[in-house]
């Protein structure tokens, strides 16, 4: 297959367009101005006719004998049948033109007919009226005409119009040019702006006005832009605050191993000092795992989860059992157990394990666990009877490596926001008298698979 450009696509869409049009008119403007000159010719004819003929029948004698009249383009011939009725006329046609046109004057039933009839390459048009003298003695006016006239007129237009489609031809060449430069100037500076982020340098903005549907090929270029702007400064600061979270334990690590290496024993004995790296190995490991573990929810997507229906109190209470050695002091109560959850059952496990891990940092003495059922929604609380958190932290709380004043690595809210989104549901924060709720709101089975069967959809459709 032959690729083109676009500016070869424009030249060939007109020549094309020219072609056909040009086509079009070679096929039908010949058949269309004959048939329109050639009810002209007989019109001409019977207005001759009827013009002089008079009242006694005396046509006047023929201008010009048959074969002299086939070069006149405009000249109107008569005779009549029989001789009897009058004796003015030129010469008589040929016999064998002659016979067939008395033929049909005498097998016409109407009072006028038209007829045509070959003569060598060329068509004698000839109009046949029925006539009386004043002895009403009865015969037939024949008047005839050559093609001459209509062939020289329709010859004389089809020159005008060749050189109006040449003519045409080059005006149309003009908007062709025109749209050329219209199309090619922004698709230019778009394929530029495409080589910049192929070359990861976004931070040019697009913006190309004038027409409807490049400025909204501007903003949806512009969105996608952002969007890449966003990810890759994510992609920086999830590296650096990854770094950071690393750099710690690798260099207690990396110290207490040096230590023992050189017979010093930064505690009071071996034993000890490995518990120390052991320790912070483990806290690594732990953040490799909640960063690999943010990562893949990133990638997830929403009709990749495992759902299944289970009562809210066997998810509850195995978390419960789970932390109810993490802090002696604090109580955890399960509130309305028999709530039915419909999710991804392991999914909705780690996002309630980091809620009730976060609010045991913070809690006093007490932490619920409940859900509520609404018509259209399932809530998933947490509430610790904490210190307030304060206003300009609530909206901060979600996001990746935000740590408050007693956190770890600061993902573990941002994972709860992940599992939130991916059940169509979202999570929030508010104080309470009690201290601080923690709440993650998930639409019921019905309105997901509503929501899933609207956007599957809108795939097919795509």
């Amino acid at each position: 297959m032959i690729k083109v450009n676009l500016t070869q696509r424009i030249w060939l869409a007109f020549i094309s367009l020219i072609l056909l049009v040009g086509l079009s008119i070679t096929i039908v403007y010949p058949l269309s101005i004959r048939g329109t000159l050639t009810e002209e010719t007989y019109r001409m004819i019977e207005q001759t006719q009827a013009t002089n003929m008079v009242s006694d029948f005396n046509p006047p004698a023929n201008q010009y004998e048959f074969i002299d009249a086939q070069n006149q383009s405009r000249a109107v011939s008569h005779f009549v049948y029989p001789e009897e009725l009058s004796m003015e006329y030129g010469s008589n046609p040929p016999s064998d033109i002659y016979a067939e046109m008395v033929s049909n004057a005498i097998n016409q039933e109407g009072q006028r007919g038209r007829y045509e009839i070959q003569f060598g390459d060329q068509t004698i048009f000839y109009v046949v009226s029925q006539v009386s003298n004043r002895e009403n003695d009865t015969g037939y006016l024949i008047s005839y005409m050559f093609d001459a006239y209509r062939n020289s007129m329709v010859d004389r237009l089809w020159e005008r119009l060749l050189y109006l489609l040449m003519l045409t031809s080059v005006l149309a060449l003009l908007p062709a040019i025109w749209l050329k430069y219209y199309l090619q100037q922004p698709l230019t500076i778009l394929g530029n702006h495409l080589d910049q982020i192929a070359n990861r340098d976004w931070q040019e903005p697009l913006q190309l006005e004038g027409d409807e549907d490049f400025e909204r090929l501007s903003t949806q270029f512009e969105r996608m832009r952002r969007n890449l702007n966003s990810y890759d400064r994510a992609q920086k600061t999830f590296i650096q605050h990854t770094s950071h979270e690393l750099k710690t334990p690798i260099m207690v690590i990396k110290s207490y191993a040096q230590s023992v290496k050189d017979g010093i024993m930064p505690k009071e004995n071996l034993e000890q000092t490995m518990d120390v790296i052991t320790e912070e190995a483990n806290r690594m490991e732990r953040r490799v795992i909640e960063m690999l573990y943010f990562t893949k929810l990133e990638q997830m997507k929403k009709d990749q989860l495992n759902r299944s229906k289970f009562v809210f109190g066997s998810l509850a209470y195995q978390i419960e059992e789970r932390f109810r050695y993490q802090r002696e002091d604090v109580k955890i109560h399960v509130l309305s157990p028999e709530v039915e959850v419909n999710g991804d059952l392991d999914q909705l496990e780690v996002m309630l394990e980091n809620l009730v891990e976060n609010a045991l940092r913070y809690a006093q003495d007490a932490i619920w666990i409940s859900a509520e059922s609404t018509t259209d929604h399932v809530k998933i609380m947490v509430e610790n009877n904490g210190d307030a958190i304060e206003d300009e932290e609530i909206d901060e709380l979600f996001k990746p490596f935000y740590k408050g004043n007693k956190g770890k690595f600061g993902l573990g809210l941002a994972i709860v926001k992940q599992i939130a989104e991916l059940h169509h549901g979202s999570p929030r924060v508010d104080n309470t008298d009690h201290g601080v709720k923690f709440t993650v709101t998930l639409p019921k089975q019905d309105d997901v698979s509503l929501e899933e069967q609207s956007s599957k959809t809108k795939r097919k459709k795509k």
